[in-house]
């Protein structure tokens, strides 16, 4: 009886499985032949923007090729999250996510476009800085018990301003209220600079604002620095105090990290791992950032996922506990 040869297609098919892990580490130790572009979620001059293109910038000298940062702005951050999450895995595009996009947006939108844990391949957690509670000094006070006395006192009349509803300036305020059981009215605007130009223009009470915004207010007499959402002391000042010296479980984080979307090989994040943490390592990348009040970080894939986690469950609750509608 004759042996039955085997079927072309059949052995065709299973050549190409069986080689499917070799042509991957291939492809990553290739990797790369071509510019990359970070997706940036937000126009140009912000906060996200900024961080991405100082990391941007000195990572392309250890990848060897241009990293071009692509600003695509809309929808509180979602329109540029699901431009990158739905990239090819290739290593070639990249995500700066924040604490928007990645940990406040699932709890505000019923339809969000994409998941920010199935979606994406954290890299790193590059920067974390805590928000200030700023004030004009037209306003009589000086620290944050000065301020839940006159907000107790004078109910639903002072206002904060924000970026927007569901921003971190916003759930700022509204953790505010909810942990120091004061009633502030929240007052939206269109962006950081005009929430910021609310503030010194005594059209509002206060507001909470990141440190590169609000510093060179604060040092030229145009705003009062109250407190800082973080946990501990932070550099630029370390005598300012922290909210939760007074509110216990205060604590609000602005962070920016990279991520790739979802099946990146793991070879390629690693390598980009190594790169962006160098990157934040360098002497003008840190003194870039420090300035402006960012806390460099630069951890490992692992922990940036179990810290997407985290906050994503934290700000659901501050949410729900605000009662937020949904968009």
């Amino acid at each position: 009886m004759g042996h039955r040869l085997p079927d072309i297609g059949m052995l065709a098919t299973a050549f190409a499985v069986a080689s499917l892990p070799a042509a991957a580490q291939a492809q990553a130790q290739a990797w790369p032949v071509k510019s990359l572009r970070i997706v940036v979620p937000f126009a140009p001059g912000g906060s996200t923007d900024i961080v991405a293109r100082a990391l941007g910038a000195r990572a392309s000298e250890g990848l060897g090729q241009t990293v071009v940062i692509e600003n695509r702005a809309g929808a509180g951050g979602n329109i540029g999250a699901e431009v990158a999450a739905r990239a090819a895995p290739d290593g070639y595009t990249l995500f700066m996510g924040h604490v928007g996009t990645l940990a406040i947006n699932p709890a505000l939108y019923r339809k969000l476009p994409y998941d920010p844990i199935r979606d994406f391949a954290p890299i790193t957690l590059a920067i974390a800085s805590p928000l200030m509670l700023v004030v004009p000094p037209s306003l009589p006070a000086k620290t944050l018990k000065d301020v839940l006395a006159i907000a107790r006192t004078r109910p639903g009349q002072l206002t904060y301003s924000s970026a927007g509803s569901g921003s971190a300036s916003h759930l700022s305020g509204a953790l505010l209220e909810s942990l120091g059981k004061v009633d502030v009215l929240h007052v939206p605007y269109k962006g950081t600079g005009p929430a910021t130009m609310a503030v010194v223009g005594g059209e509002v009470s206060m507001m909470f604002s990141g440190q590169g915004t609000s510093w060179p207010l604060v040092n030229s007499g145009k705003l009062r620095a109250i407190a800082h959402t973080g946990s501990k002391s932070i550099p630029n000042a370390p005598k300012l105090a922290a909210m939760n010296d007074t509110l216990p479980g205060y604590e609000v984080i602005n962070w920016h990290g990279v991520l790739a979307p979802a099946g990146t090989p793991a070879e390629i994040i690693r390598r980009l791992h190594a790169e962006f943490v160098k990157a934040l390592g360098s002497t003008e990348v840190r003194a870039r950032l420090t300035e402006d009040g960012f806390q460099v970080v630069g951890n490992t894939p692992d922990e940036f996922t179990r810290f997407i986690a985290s906050e994503k469950d934290k700000w659901a609750k501050v949410i729900a506990a605000a009662k937020i509608p949904q968009e």
